[in-house]
């Protein structure tokens, strides 16, 4: 196959060069398919074509495995001397059944092929490609009849399609079925052939009554093997009849066909062709089917008694058959005569005369002994050959081909050594038709075969015609063609007689069987070259079950096919060539990723990066809740001409199209405004760039929106983009940005973190099946309360400690006592600065999330003072983020309904309060255990800070009963007034931070109705809601 290489890369060099140098997917494909030599490789499949018109008789179904696939039911002594030979060489007979044996036994109900016969013809995992067609697979004997079978009766597809998966190796796969009326095609295709084939097209023509329904037509399919190499596959019915114009229409229903069939443009990589083909424009076809061209010019009793006097010696003497076939012979008036013809003449002045004058001279040279040569089976008069070519010159089909009125297009077809396949007594070997018409054997099921080549050829021979019927008109025209009546022209010319001998030397013949022995070199319309070779052509002679005898052929073709790997490479690099072409001259980029430029992460290595290109994209490592991450893009003008260029935004779902997500931020150096805000400003965006400059552009990835914490740690989001930089008159650029989500015990619900595991978050597997964010793969629960809680709760009250033993030890770290909210109101923090504020709360988030200790997540230079304000702002932000919240709506519902019910009567003592929250709240234990533990370090942390003596509250127990009785008649019932303060001045710092408390958590603790609630209402539900925190912080009064 080296040339195929040769001849292929030749022509994709000159294709190459004139693909016009721009990037769009015609070009790419047109580029990358005239390099095709370089990705194809030579591959060698067997093809099996088999016909067989089944007269919709029952039963016929069964025999399709034996003759079609395992090649059996061919009679040794009619089948031709190649195959005979065949059969006993393999022995594949030598214990088959008689046919009188097989003819008694035949039933409707199992399969009449001979028992014993092991098969001739290759068959099975041997044949690359099987292409079945059959011919009357329902019974239409009226036009009523079949219009309505075609619409209404999918169960011949269905019976036949289940017969041949049934009959073929395991693993073969159906390519293309389809059905017209009586018509019926199926491809089968082996396992390692079916990738390679694409671009299936079927085409149905009907030509039948009126010219269109399907009682006649043909079904065609087109396949493109390999990506290379067009097969095209006619299975057809033509019109029957013996009358001259039968023979009229069938000519009609092949030109018909040749017309109306037009296959689906061809995919080529994804790009269509321009243009729909039809047949003769594929590199091999294949037409078959019942053409029902008969023999003429011989009395149809004389052909039947001619073709008996074979078959009957494969009869047993006595049999019935043998008896019925001897009745008929004996029936004859007189000898059986067949002349050889050459044309449709029936005169005696056709016949080829002998030539006596040369036998005398003949006899005085020395002969070699003729026993020494191989007998010539056609030269033995008493032969099956012999008989076979004195009736071929009668047949239709090659009188059409040769008159150029159907399939003469460089149609050909392989020997016929096999008996008609048309028409037998249905159940017979060898009896043709004994029925009243007594119809006379013809040869109606064929198999023919065209190659690229044949019809180039052909249609060059037709050029070649045309311009001598043109010049020879020319020279008429001109008088020329009596000019050897003028002495002065020195030539004559008659187009009639010069050139005769050659011509005839030269003669095209349609029907040339001698070709094709080494197989054919074919230049595929792509350009390679392919071969085909005619490995077997015959019929099954002893199939019995259909008055037509089933045909087949076996081809071998060599093709080049695609190699998906190395048309990969091509691909890539005749995609970097059309670029590179593309952007010289035009304005172009060039977009490098830098280093990163933030600072190593919390107990691990650095995210650090060596620079790439934009292509590979830009990765930010593992990235954590509130964790800031920078990385530079580096952008040069590699052009020969100015570039200007910005980032675009991109269409979203919500409306809100956005250069970037809003987890990341672009910035160009010097401004200090990121690519979003500048353009909902209107401001202007665009860079320009002379060529060999350079910018250099940030992005930042910050998390800090705790709906996104959700979808993150649910896997419904990924931190996943693609930024477009837009050149104007150049080529987009897609930079794509990611980062790896690092699981955060934020944005969660109650139910989920009791269920995580020891180690924190980070310690979640993802799921065994189905996508989501990772889990505790047992789902058991592990904690009464999140631990995080806990921890936090912990951690704060050992920093409260702390803090009180540094301000009265150290100068320099006094309390805030002049804010009453300190630690957890925000207004108190002493520390203001909110980067760093998030720099120190990531300390804690990181030991949060990783099941470490707290405490041990500051620097250790960092005073407490500044670690319990920022872990009590971490408590806020976790008690926040609950997506339940630790009081949720359902209860919160419950405690309102109570409220209500009481009207007037409401609850003024703490402890009752906090036992008739508390029952509440048992409904739901993780929260009420959650609720207690918040609460109870509330109270420590306020009398730690805000400590009040025994004494003072004995002193105004009356007036701290009576105040708070109206306190809470007042919140509860919201009527009466204020009552006054106590005078005790550690009594009112101590209340003021009970209150101050209460306003802070109420709204990180209680989950309920939000803005649909109006605004006077919302004031109520929150004095409700601080009322009750309240009553539990008053509880703790006790504990100084």
């Amino acid at each position: 196959m080296a040339s195929s290489a040769r001849t292929s890369t030749d022509k994709a060099s000159a294709e190459f060069e004139h693909i016009p140098p721009t990037s769009s997917p015609q070009s790419l494909s047109k580029a990358v398919h005239a390099r095709r030599a370089e990705y194809t490789r030579p591959q060698k499949i067997k093809v099996k074509i088999g016909t067989w018109n089944v007269a919709a008789c029952p039963g016929t179904e069964k025999d399709l495995a034996g003759w079609f696939v395992e090649g059996k039911g061919i009679d040794k002594r009619l089948a031709g001397l190649e195959i005979a030979d065949g059969i006993s060489d393999n022995g594949s007979q030598d214990n088959i059944e008689s046919v009188c044996a097989q003819e008694t036994r035949r039933k409707k109900k199992e399969s009449t092929i001979p028992r014993g016969d092991e098969g001739t013809i290759p068959g099975g995992d041997e044949i690359g490609i099987y292409v079945l067609g059959l011919q009357e697979v329902v019974d239409l004997t009226s036009a009523r009849e079949y219009i309505g079978r075609v619409y209404t009766d999918p169960e011949p597809t269905a019976k036949w399609r289940k017969a041949l998966a049934d009959s073929i190796p395991p693993g073969y796969v159906l390519v293309s079925e389809q059905q017209l009326s009586g018509l019926l095609l199926f491809i089968f295709a082996s396992p390692t052939i079916v990738p390679t084939i694409g671009s299936v097209s079927t085409v149905s023509v009907g030509t039948g009554i009126m010219g269109y329904l399907g009682n006649k037509g043909a079904v065609t399919t087109r396949i493109v093997l390999g990506e290379t190499t067009r097969l095209v596959f006619v299975n057809s019915h033509l019109a029957s009849g013996n009358d001259p114009a039968h023979l009229d229409r069938r000519c009609w229903d092949v030109a018909q066909i040749l017309q109306r069939t037009h296959f689906e443009p061809i995919s080529w990589a994804g790009v269509l062709d321009d243009t729909q083909e039809g047949i003769g424009e594929e590199d091999f076809a294949f037409w078959f089917g019942d053409l029902n061209f008969r023999l003429d010019g011989l009395p149809g009793d004389d052909i039947r008694r001619l073709l008996m006097l074979h078959t009957k010696g494969e009869y047993d003497v006595g049999s019935k058959s043998r008896d019925k076939i001897d009745g008929e012979l004996g029936d004859a008036d007189g000898p059986i005569v067949i002349r050889s013809v050459d044309s449709d003449s029936d005169s005696e002045g056709d016949m080829p005369k002998t030539n006596s004058s040369n036998t005398s001279d003949a006899s005085s040279i020395d002969l070699p002994d003729p026993d020494d040569f191989i007998q010539d089976p056609s030269q033995d008069p008493a032969s099956l050959q012999a008989t076979l070519d004195s009736l071929l010159p009668h047949d239709q089909l090659r009188h059409v081909q040769k008159k150029r009125k159907a399939l003469h297009e460089g149609w050909r077809e392989g020997p016929i050594t096999f008996l008609p396949t048309y028409k037998y007594d249905v159940g017979s070997m060898g009896m043709f038709d004994s029925s009243e018409k007594k119809r006379a054997p013809s040869w109606c099921d064929r198999i023919l075969f065209r190659t690229r080549r044949d019809k180039l050829e052909y249609d060059g021979k037709m050029k070649e015609e045309e311009l001598a019927r043109l010049k020879d008109e020319e020279m008429k025209a001109r008088g020329i063609d009596h000019a050897g009546d003028d002495e002065d022209v020195l030539f004559d010319y008659n187009p009639d007689e010069d050139g005769a001998e050659d011509s005839a030397n030269n003669e095209y013949d349609e029907y040339d069987e001698g070709d094709d022995d080494a197989g054919q070199a074919v230049i595929t319309k792509e350009g390679f070259v392919d071969r085909i070779h005619l490995d077997f052509y015959t019929s099954h002679q002893r199939v019995l079950s259909s008055d037509h005898k089933p045909l087949d052929a076996v081809f071998t073709l060599e093709y080049d096919a695609v190699v998906p790997e190395l048309k990969s490479k091509i691909q890539h690099e005749v995609a970097r060539e059309l670029d590179r072409a593309e952007n010289e001259g035009r304005p172009g980029i060039t977009v490098v990723v830098d280093s990163s430029l933030d600072s190593p992460q919390i107990g691990g290595p650095s995210d650090r990066r060596a620079s790439s290109s934009s292509a590979e994209g830009v990765y930010f490592g593992h990235v954590a809740f509130l964790e800031r991450k920078s990385r530079s893009l580096t952008i040069a003008n590699t052009s020969a001409v100015h570039t200007t260029f910005a980032f675009v935004d991109k269409p979203s779902v919500s409306g809100d199209d956005r250069i970037a997500p809003s987890w990341l931020s672009v910035y160009f150096v010097g401004s200090a405004k990121d690519e979003d805000e500048r353009a909902k400003n209107d401001l202007k965006r665009e860079v320009t760039l002379e060529p060999g400059d350079a910018v250099n552009v940030t992005l930042e990835l910050f998390v800090d929106d705790i709906s996104l914490v959700t979808e993150l740690n649910q896997g419904k989001a990924q931190l996943d983009d693609v930024l477009v930089l837009r050149v104007t008159d150049g080529r987009d650029h897609f930079i794509p940005v990611r980062g790896t989500w690092q699981q955060s015990c934020l944005g969660r619900s109650i139910d989920e973190l009791i269920r995580v595991p020891e180690g924190g978050v980070r310690a979640l597997r993802p799921p065994r099946h189905g996508s989501g964010g990772p889990v505790n793969r047992g789902r058991e629960v592990c904690w009464s309360a999140p631990r995080e809680l806990f921890k936090l709760t912990e951690a704060v009250e050992l920093l409260t400690d702390r803090v009180i033993a540094d301000s009265n030890m150290l100068d320099n770290a006094h309390l805030p006592r002049e804010a009453p909210g300190w630690p957890f109101s925000l207004h108190s923090w002493t520390l203001q600065d909110k980067s760093a504020r998030d720099t120190r709360k990531q300390f804690v988030l990181e030991a949060l999330d990783s099941d470490k200790t707290l405490n041990d997540s500051f620097p250790p230079e960092l005073p407490s003072r500044d670690r319990l304000e920022i872990m009590a702002e971490v408590l806020l932000l976790f008690l926040g983020s609950l997506t339940d919240g630790i009081i949720t709506e359902s209860l919160w519902t419950s405690l309102e309904h109570d409220i209500m019910a009481r009207g007037p009567n409401q609850l003024t003592d703490p402890e009752e309060i906090k036992t008739w929250v508390l029952d509440v709240l048992s409904a739901a234990p993780n929260h009420n255990i959650s609720f207690v533990f918040l609460t109870s370090m509330l109270c420590r942390v306020a009398s730690e800070l805000a400590p009040v003596p025994k004494f003072s509250w004995k002193e105004q127990v009356a007036g701290s009963a009576r105040s708070s009785i109206e306190t809470m008649r007042r919140s509860l019932s919201w009527k009466g007034k204020a009552p006054p303060l106590p005078s005790d001045p550690g009594v009112m710092r101590r209340q003021a931070v009970e209150k101050a408390y209460a306003e802070v958590f109420t709204g990180v603790i209680f989950r309920g109705p939000g803005s649909s609630v109006k605004e006077k209402e919302r004031r109520v539900v929150e004095d409700r809601r601080r009322d009750i925190l309240e009553a539990f912080l008053k509880g703790g009064r006790d504990v100084a």
